[in-house]
């Protein structure tokens, strides 16, 4: 009996889990440690955070998917390997046996160089935690009238811009609040008013979405500023600093409802008082500062530390690095996928895309591997197709050189996402 672990539930282990459903391997017994039941998929991320789709839609059932695949599912973090010992190091189970072990763990936004963001920031990443502190913010602006949402997104990239668009379009919406309350409407201009929401968004280069064309960059520029989300280019944050108090107006509701807030009433007891709800101040390298209600950060990818600690090869960004093959450079038993890897031939952009397509050629050779047969070499696609929703069931595509603006393309995107999640039921 040999020992197959997977270490977390991204796109390719999901796929990898369906294919052994399909076609197992006799005398091999597989494990997957993940620390969610439920994996969300980033494809329809977005679209959740607008309102668009609800939890189940988005996310994948693990559980169920390993009992198909006749695997073991461990809810626990990992946090090391043992290579001496072939074992996979727990945050609070025993140690894992392993023959061969596969990564695919994604990745978390850098916050560590910034003072503060680490402890005041909400990342884009991981998943769970981010929309726990979404859930939350939508709930304290539906009992909370009297205060503007000041809302500050760090990162001017695809996952920022999309970010940003995605969110006002979900507190904008009138069945929020009910009672005719109508102040965050999206007016026919695409503006929200300004005294009611406030998005900032934060870049420090002087183009947003690097990575894609001149045509894409600047028709999502105009876009942003139609709607009144402020942007903030050539402003790198220095720094972010909570303050610990608010001015609230007398018989207000507390932002705060139940076991967040240390005065647990629906409405305040403190009227004309200090409310005990923190507020932020971002800090940026030019003497721009910014207060706000919450941080969003959005920045460039980086890798779990325990990686590279374990004795893993890793880039200069601490990323994976595997061959052609998806295999370890430096460890012929190990492979990786999705973020969490980097293709040495292959540099490639932190995107589910590639992670999704490497989830067959991930299979193959951890069945050829199991079996003492060659590996297949696996060769991404060159340019990619990125569909980025604008938050009003609208997209636009980029690839290359190419965009296209339509509401078929959200449709188009929302029937491909659909179509994957459905392998997965």
């Amino acid at each position: 009996m040999k020992d197959l672990v997977l270490i977390g539930g991204g796109h390719s282990h999901a796929i990898v889990l369906k294919m052994f459903g399909i076609k197992p391997l006799p005398s091999v017994r597989l494990t997957l440690i993940s620390d969610v039941l439920y994996a969300p998929y980033s494809g329809m991320l977005p679209g959740h955070v607008a309102g668009f789709y609800d939890y189940d839609e988005c996310h994948i059932d693990l559980r169920s998917l390993a009992e198909f695949a006749g695997c073991q599912i461990l809810v626990d973090r990992a946090i090391a390997i043992d290579f001496n010992k072939n074992l996979v190091i727990c945050q609070t189970r025993p140690p894992i046996n392993f023959d061969v072990l596969s990564v695919d763990i994604g990745s978390t936004p850098a916050t560590i160089s910034v003072p503060g963001a680490a402890e005041y920031a909400i990342p884009a990443k991981p998943v769970p935690e981010f929309l726990a502190s979404w859930n939350q913010l939508i709930s304290a602006t539906q009992n909370y009238r009297e205060k503007p949402v000041r809302i500050a997104i760090v990162g001017g990239g695809a996952g920022g811009v999309e970010l940003a668009l995605n969110m006002q379009s979900r507190l904008a919406k009138k069945e929020r609040f009910g009672n005719g309350f109508n102040g965050w409407i999206l007016r026919e201009d695409g503006r929200v008013n300004q005294e009611e929401l406030e998005i900032h968004l934060f870049h420090s280069g002087a183009q947003l979405m690097p990575a894609h064309n001149k045509r894409v960059r600047r028709r999502l520029k105009e876009i942003l500023i139609s709607r009144g989300i402020q942007l903030h280019l050539m402003e790198k944050v220095s720094a972010v600093e909570k303050q610990e108090m608010m001015q609230i107006t007398s018989d207000a509701q507390c932002p705060m409802p139940n076991a967040q807030c240390p005065m647990p009433d629906a409405r305040c007891p403190m009227p004309d008082a200090r409310c005990p709800m923190p507020i932020y101040q971002i800090y940026c390298e030019s003497g721009l500062k910014i207060e706000c209600d919450r941080i969003f950060w959005v920045t460039q990818a980086s890798a779990a530390r325990w990686i590279g600690e374990s004795g893993l090869a890793t880039d200069s960004n601490g990323f994976m690095q595997v061959n052609d093959c998806l295999q370890s450079v430096s460890h012929p038993n190990v492979f990786g996928a999705g973020d969490i890897a980097a293709m040495v031939n292959y540099p490639l952009p932190k995107a589910g895309v590639f992670a999704v397509r490497q989830g067959k050629p991930l299979f193959e050779n951890l069945q050829q591997c199991l079996l003492a047969k060659p590996l297949k070499p696996f060769a991404p696609q060159e340019k990619y197709l990125g569909l980025i929703g604008t938050g009003n069931k609208r997209a636009i595509a980029s690839r290359g050189s190419w965009m296209w603006e339509s509401s078929l393309l959200w449709y188009w995107k929302d029937w491909i996402d659909r179509q994957f999640m459905q392998k997965f039921s």
